[in-house]
């Protein structure tokens, strides 16, 4: 998960530990999205706060350290300033993402990884160098001695240092510039997928597309970085979502669970190296997103968060207590129990209803973990799973997030965000026949 500075992360720290626990959340991104590019750790400030807003006064690094990524036992990744230094009057400083290293390592933490910048191929990011939002530029930034590169790594030579990339895969363009002139400069590339525009959202789209369009992307950049000698760099999704602003009540519906679980399904296959999605806490929509009839959903609000703020969130109400979780965030937490330290993917094949049902699958403790997705929004799907490793079964769990779970959470019924529904099977046999139910998200644990 993302976790941003202007949310006070401090004063709800037990409800952000607790539910990051109870999800399975191991990594984190600090301190957020366009934010990166005008924040400074040392002070706790931002350029433009006028304007852009301030930080929380709680949300020192220091204290996000302590409180948040260390008592939840957190894989911290951190996004450099690039496009302001402290003065505010050019372009970030090398020594400034050098120095935060240092520190983090000084507060008891090492950042795995450390990004420099954020989204800077885009105009809508502040960057006050001399070429703003220029590939050639940047790249000149991260290499050389005085670098990000060279001086995070002196630094703190166990963090991965990260370029921006956007697959766009087209000469001249921004990744092609800065996977070449910056060649040996960089561990990882980092990249952010919003398949929506915001005002057309489409469920269909969203259920059935959205996750397998982010795998295309995914290829494009390993093609990228091919061409120019770096394959099998680690690749960062370090932002996703639905619509790239704005979000509708599609955000906080069963419809976007549903492509949260393919997108983690894919990237398990395609063995990106992390992914946090944006954004935990702290990212309610206060402006009028799309819900309207078009998508699917009880509420009347949108949210990038996908945990909820709490009851002083007056623009989301309804989210529930805070810590609430959406579907987005059930999904994570039932994937939780897929992608485990030490086991493997495995491939899944489905015959018949491709369209409808989709499934991933890994080892699990000496057995078999399958999430089996219904994409259909009324009919419900058989299913019968093979396993090529194994012909008999001593236990089947079955985990499951549905339409059904997500409309109960509606406040005309029962006005509490539901839990996933947990049953077993005490004398399987293999091949195991299942029914889906209709937008659904089942893990199926077998052993």
């Amino acid at each position: 998960m993302n976790l941003a500075s202007w949310y006070d992360v401090i004063s709800n720290q037990t409800a952000i530990v607790d539910a990051f626990q109870t999800a399975g959340i191991k990594a984190v991104r600090w301190p957020g999205g366009s934010w990166s590019d005008i924040y400074h750790w040392a002070t706790n400030t931002n350029c433009f706060s006028s304007s852009d807003g301030a930080p929380a006064v709680n949300d020192t690094f220091a204290s996000f350290v302590s409180d948040i990524a260390i008592p939840a036992g957190l894989d911290l990744a951190l996004t450099a300033d690039y496009g302001t230094n402290a003065a505010c009057n050019a372009g970030g400083e090398p020594s400034e993402a050098a120095a935060w290293v240092k520190a983090a390592l000084a507060d008891g933490i090492t950042p795995s990884h450390m990004t420099v910048g954020n989204e800077v191929y885009g105009s809508w990011e502040e960057d006050l160098h001399s070429s703003p939002n220029n590939s050639a530029s940047y790249a000149a930034a991260v290499t050389g001695a005085n670098g990000y590169y060279a001086l995070v790594k002196a630094a703190s030579p166990k963090t991965l240092v990260g370029v921006v990339v956007e697959a766009d895969n087209k000469s001249g363009g921004w990744d092609n510039t800065v996977l070449s002139n910056a060649k040996g400069s960089y561990d990882f590339v980092e990249y952010h997928y919003y398949p929506e525009t915001p005002g057309s959202e489409n469920d269909t789209t969203l259920v059935q597309q959205s996750a397998q369009a982010l795998t295309t992307n995914i290829n494009t950049i390993k093609a990228e970085l091919s061409e120019w000698g770096t394959p099998n760099t680690p690749i960062y999704v370090g932002e996703i979502g639905g619509p790239y602003s704005n979000p509708g009540k599609q955000s906080w519906s069963i419809t976007q669970g549903l492509y949260a679980g393919q997108v983690l399904g894919e990237l398990m296959n395609d063995g990106v190296s992390r992914l946090t999605w944006w954004i935990g806490f702290g990212n309610c929509n206060a402006q009028a997103g799309n819900d309207g009839s078009s998508v699917y959903g009880w509420q009347s609000f949108g949210a990038y968060n996908v945990f909820s703020d709490g009851p002083t969130e007056t623009t989301c109400p309804n989210a529930g207590p805070i810590g609430s979780m959406s579907p987005t965030a059930r999904a994570f937490q039932l994937f939780s129990n897929v992608a485990v330290n030490g086991e493997s993917v495995l491939t899944a094949n489905v015959t018949g209803d491709t369209t409808d049902v989709v499934a991933y699958a890994a080892t699990n403790n000496g057995g078999t973990a399958l999430v089996l997705f219904n994409r259909n929004e009324t009919t419900s799907e058989p299913v019968s799973i093979t396993l090529s490793a194994q012909t008999s079964a001593k236990s089947v769990t079955v985990e499951t997030y549905d339409k059904a779970i997500y409309d109960e959470s509606n406040p005309a019924t029962t006005n509490t965000w539901a839990p996933p529904t947990t049953s077993t099977i005490s004398s399987p046999t293999l091949p195991l026949t299942l029914t889906l139910a209709p937008w659904s998200m089942n893990v199926v644990i077998i052993h």
